[in-house]
């Protein structure tokens, strides 16, 4: 939220630099997250100057230049070479000296510079409309009255307004907090404490009257809960054209842009008293009646954005004797607005109810500064005051006559809450004695009402504005925040506690593999839970029928929860992909939740993401592409680092992976892996090979907990390598041969490695070559050849017999 500094004095009479007041709004829990500057015009006119045209002839050498010789108050005239066909002798003219900075219409900024134009020198620029950032004319130059002196700064003449901004990071709970009004109120709690007295100045509406009743719009308010208040007023006569400046800058200082003065005064006071307001042309109202209901389901209805929009019974309606003008508290409709044809408008200001307006919006994909406030709650008490104050204003800047009573439905008065608050409970829960007076002070200057004061404590009722003080605990968390959290004293002890628990708790385990993960390359990211119901389609593993779906979503594309670590991960890819940074390795340790008749379960996983290179670019190493190996070697020394065995493998079924496979232990299947299918990364626009591994998370860590680490000494005595190249079917896999020398010989065999694989025209028909290393050793003695030679003719012989290999 945006709050200009300028207009915030017009509240409360401030004379500090704009920092120390962005200290004190922090302090008083409206964070200040960005100051800046605002200028009227950008630039602020420096450098451009009043100048008077001396003299005015042809430039030689260009048929549409002319020469010009311009006093700007300096010693010697200025020669300025200009093109604009109206530039005459004896004209006051805006001048942009050497040095001055303008801006184009795209905002980019360029300079003023001393330069030669068809060979005859120039010193300045004569400006236009356009040029300075006064309007849009581009026709000709400005010509100035002829009274001023030359010299004259323009940023004077044209009263150049400058501003400072406050990007406030509003909590949701401040609805009170979202004007210039609610934020100066608590500046002037926050000054009282600092023992600075100040007036909060409120704008009269004491002039108001009707000026007649010729335009009574009949207000007819169907839902009661969905509207408890409604107000409305008949203006007549109003000229519908542009704001004056200083509305035009109020607006433009806080990033709304200008429309014309009636659009522009509902925003001002919008942004003033944080009362949002509707203005309706009166002549669209068929039967100068307004019904405010819920209309049949699927109803079309045209909003303000010219996009036709099918409504839900329960979205609360702006209605005249005939049609829908309006979706009340979120946006207008497209054939009700204010125009500039318009003579006559409605001017409305409500109540809606926050639950209502809340879910509306959010059906509509519609977000809005009118539903931001009333989703949160405004101050249904300030409902007519601020219809009043709007309609004074449009008296003033676009004339016109008050035709009708400021009608208020208002049936049923809403009650301002009672709380009763302990001394004892403030000391206690603040951790500091705060004396009785201060906390009467600070309750008096929030406009909290004190209604008896006991021993013990204080009797309150909460003002309306204040939706979220409707507890002791509120109330001391107010008193708190004007008293300053930097006032509560630092306790010199601090006491701690420590617990014991496993190794194999989950945290210890995450962070042992993230670390090991981290060390081999991979960043971590921390992915949505809530995704689109659309992902479900991508795969037979999921199922629109396990979703969990959320009761109010955000928008349709995070209306779910996940059922897969996967795609939540390719958007990730994708983006930085698209970035050009095409080698990636991430990791999510994250949840996916699913929606079976038995109930929902959530399950923990840890997702591996990997494409492009496996390295970085080094002129010491060949980039080598990460392929299926590659990530089933991380998969290896993730596990190994837990303490599991390699499992055996079994090929995938999930069509998630166009090649694949699933490790299982004990029956239960830890971890999937493969390359993911290309059907699936062309729904993300990847066009490179991505790796994908999913590990069962919590089968994982009760895997881990029934291990036990086991210690030998380290033999003293030597291994021995021998090498076999085995011609074996296309068929078999390292694997089978792994498996089948482990099992033949289990004392002396400690390793089994492949280091080469041959397949070529000089092999037989549907054959390839294995060369195969492994390792013996004896932990007891020194192995013979003999031994050696009796272990190795062991494997060759169980790989002739059952694999139907042969030696090359």
């Amino acid at each position: 939220m945006k709050i200009s500094y300028n207009w915030l004095k017009q509240f409360i009479h401030l004379d500090w630099e704009a920092d120390k007041t962005a200290e004190l709004l922090t302090d008083l829990g409206l964070e200040v997250e960005s100051v800046e500057t605002f200028e009227s015009v950008k630039g602020g006119l420096k450098g451009i100057v009043v100048g008077h045209v001396l003299e005015c002839e042809q430039h030689p050498n260009a048929d549409r230049l002319k020469l010009t010789k311009v006093d700007i108050g300096a010693a010697e005239p200025l020669q300025i070479v200009c093109g604009a066909p109206n530039v005459a002798a004896g004209q006051k003219v805006p001048v942009a000296t050497i040095g001055t900075t303008l801006y184009d219409d795209k905002g980019e900024a360029w300079q003023i510079k001393k330069g030669k134009i068809r060979g005859e020198e120039s010193f300045g620029m004569i400006c236009a409309e356009d040029e300075l950032g006064l309007g849009k004319s581009h026709d000709g130059i400005m010509v100035l009255d002829e009274s001023l002196e030359p010299g004259t700064l323009c940023a004077e003449l044209f009263k150049v307004e400058n501003d400072v901004v406050f990007e406030i990071g509003l909590t949701p709970n401040r609805a009170d907090a979202m004007s210039h009004h609610g934020v100066a109120r608590d500046l002037k709690a926050g000054l009282l404490q600092k023992e600075i007295s100040q007036e909060l100045i409120t704008p009269s509406v004491s002039s108001f009257h009707v000026d007649n009743r010729t335009l009574r719009m009949e207000v007819d308010v169907k839902d009661k809960e969905l509207c408890p208040r409604y107000c409305g007023i008949s203006i007549s006569g109003v000229k519908v054209q542009e704001s004056p400046d200083w509305i035009k800058n109020r607006l433009k200082a806080i990033g709304i842009t200008p429309k014309n003065n009636i659009v522009d005064i509902t925003n001002y006071v919008l942004h003033e008293l944080g009362q949002p307001l509707h203005a309706f042309d009166a002549n669209k109202i068929s039967g100068n009646k307004v019904v405010v209901k819920t209309l049949e389901k699927g109803t079309k209805f045209t909003t303000l954005d010219e996009v036709e929009r099918e409504l839900h019974e329960d979205d609360l309606m702006i209605c005249d004797a005939d049609k829908p003008l309006c979706i009340a508290g979120v946006l207008g409709g497209e054939n009700s607005g204010v125009t500039e044809n318009t003579t006559n408008i409605f001017l409305e200001s409500a109540y809606f109810n926050p639950v209502s307006v809340r879910k509306t919006a959010k059906r509509h994909n519609l977000n809005t500064d009118a539903s931001f406030r009333f989703e949160r709650g405004i101050d249904i008490n300030n409902t007519r005051y601020a219809l009043l104050r709007a309609a004074l204003l449009i008296k003033e800047v676009a004339g016109g006559t008050i035709s009708s009573d400021a009608e208020d439905f208002y049936p049923k008065k809403f009650e301002d809450f009672q709380v009763f608050l302990t001394f004892e409970k403030v000391n206690s829960l603040i951790g500091q004695n705060i004396p009785t007076d201060t906390i009467k002070s600070i309750l008096s200057s929030l406009e909290i009402k004190i209604n008896n004061v006991t021993e013990t404590g204080i009797g309150l009722t909460i003002p309306s504005y204040r939706v979220d003080v409707q507890r002791e605990v509120d109330v001391i968390e107010e008193i708190l925040r004007v008293y300053g959290y930097n006032n509560i004293a630092f306790t010199q002890k601090l006491n701690a506690s420590i617990a014991s628990t496993s190794k194999f708790e989950d945290h210890k385990l995450q962070n042992v593999v993230g670390n090991q993960l981290a060390a081999l390359g991979f960043y971590e990211i921390l992915a949505n839970s809530l995704t689109t119901p659309k992902y479900m389609e991508l795969s037979n593993d999921n199922k629109s029928t396990f979703d969990v779906t959320m009761l109010n979503p955000l928008s349709n594309d995070l209306s779910v929860m996940r059922q897969s670590m996967l795609f939540s991960g390719l958007e990730a890819l994708s983006y930085n992909i698209n970035r050009r940074s095409g080698s990636l390795k991430f990791f999510e340790f994250g949840k996916t939740y699913h929606n079976y008749e038995s109930g929902r379960i959530e399950n923990k996983h840890l997702s591996i993401l990997i494409t492009g290179d496996q390295h970085s670019e080094s002129w010491r190493l060949k980039n080598e592409k990460s392929d299926f190996f590659f990530l089933k070697g991380i998969i290896n020394t993730t596990l190994e680092r837990l303490g599991l065995d390699i499992p055996k493998s079994e090929p995938v079924t999930s069509d998630v992976f166009s090649e694949g496979l699933n490790y299982k232990l004990k029956k239960k299947k830890i971890v999937s892996f493969g390359i993911v299918n290309k059907r699936i990364l062309k729904h993300f626009d990847i066009k490179q090979e991505v790796l994908y591994a999913d590990f069962e998370w919590d089968a994982i860590i009760e895997l881990a907990k029934e291990q036990h680490v086991s210690f030998s000494e380290i033999s003293k005595f030597p291994e021995v390598k021998r090498d076999l190249a085995l011609l074996v079917d296309k068929s078999t896999s390292f694997e089978e041969i792994y498996n089948l020398a482990k099992n033949s010989e289990k004392s002396l065999l400690k390793d089994v490695n492949l280091f080469d694989v041959y397949e070529g025209d000089k092999l037989p028909e549907g054959k390839k070559s294995y060369a195969v290393s492994f390792t013996l050793q004896d932990e007891k003695k020194t192995l013979t050849d003999k031994q050696i030679d009796k272990v190795m003719r062991k494997l060759q012989g169980s790989f002739e017999h059952q694999l139907g290999a042969t030696l090359r």
